[in-house]
């Protein structure tokens, strides 16, 4: 007897922890919605270079810039993670919209990526930073276009690089962290890697219970060789002294940054010159709400950074 209700005891644990996932997996996965925005062919740009040269690389980019004489605010942007490519809507509607604005923008191809020389997948966030560093430089000393003031967007993994950027470089003189995160890199990790054991069926509870194994293999093996590079970034202390304006954004169903979180941790350094947003319904592209438009950057929050840019003095 005492087997039987060991056997019947297992049973059930596996059907509660198994049984919502083969349900889910047995729906299949729902069908992703369509996102628009511009298409690189349609737009206008100017191939440039530039060094990073305490790394000895070369690295490349498009430089969008507006019509008029100028002088024009610019910003250099920095990538999130991964492979950066040309042709990504989510860039391009920031990097037209923001032309179309009268604000000149410097889209890098990260290292590693397209034309530019180096490898992000052996590259710790400090070494990334230095090549924003090198791209805000090129931006003040170019002659081909004048320039007024000069500040860096980061999107994603390349927001939560961006105090770190104004810390190593005195001419950056605004910030906009498009969803990059507060917190550290293995709290941010738990949280995504949670999410999509929840979007594999598994209960919130279990979800975040079986995320702490998972998250471990991530780091020590699947991607170890990210993780080591990496590590454990976190950067409160460069957001603690940062002293130029600041305006930071997160999507408010974000299953890739905690939003809540990440702007309670930056509103809890009280300090005047950081603004912090949520933008309900959107997710980590701060995409239009479902049933709201399909725009893969929704444009209140376009209008912002714009809006944003031109009230730094």
């Amino acid at each position: 007897m005492k087997q039987v209700g060991w056997l019947v005891g297992v049973l059930a644990f596996l059907a509660v922890v198994l049984g919502p996932v083969l349900v889910t997996q047995a729906k299949g996965v729902a069908p992703r919605r369509t996102l628009y925005g511009p298409k690189l062919s349609t737009l206008d740009y100017t191939e440039v270079t530039f060094r990073n040269e305490p790394q000895n690389l070369t690295l490349a980019g498009m430089l969008f810039v507006p019509e008029g004489e100028g002088p024009f605010p610019a910003v250099a942007i920095i990538h999130g993670a991964g492979t950066s490519v040309r042709d990504n809507t989510w860039y391009l509607s920031l990097a037209s919209y923001l032309k179309e604005n009268g604000v000149l923008v410097l889209l890098p191809d990260k290292r590693g990526s397209e034309k530019s020389e180096g490898n992000w997948r052996t590259s710790s966030y400090e070494d990334l930073a230095t090549d924003t560093v090198a791209a805000v430089e090129f931006l003040k000393s170019q002659n081909m276009v004048a320039v007024s003031k000069v500040g860096i967007i980061g999107m994603s993994q390349g927001g939560q690089i961006s105090p770190y950027v104004v810390h190593l470089s005195p001419d950056v003189d605004f910030l906009v962290d498009v969803v990059g995160t507060s917190l550290n890199n293995y709290d941010v990790l738990h949280y995504e890697e949670t999410n999509n054991l929840r979007e594999m069926g598994f209960l919130p509870g279990v979800s975040d219970l079986i995320a702490y194994p998972s998250t471990w293999v991530l780091r020590n093996f699947r991607q170890k060789e990210f993780w080591d590079a990496v590590g454990n970034f976190d950067a409160l202390s460069y957001w603690k002294e940062l002293s130029v304006p600041a305006l930071v954004m997160y999507g408010s169903d974000d299953p890739n940054v905690p939003a809540e979180a990440s702007k309670a941790r930056l509103e809890s350094l009280n300090k005047d010159n950081i603004e912090v947003k949520i933008y309900e319904g959107s997710e980590h592209a701060l995409q239009d709400p479902p049933g709201k438009g399909n725009d893969h950057f929704r444009i209140e929050a376009l209008a912002d950074i714009k809006d944003f840019i031109f009230s730094v003095k």
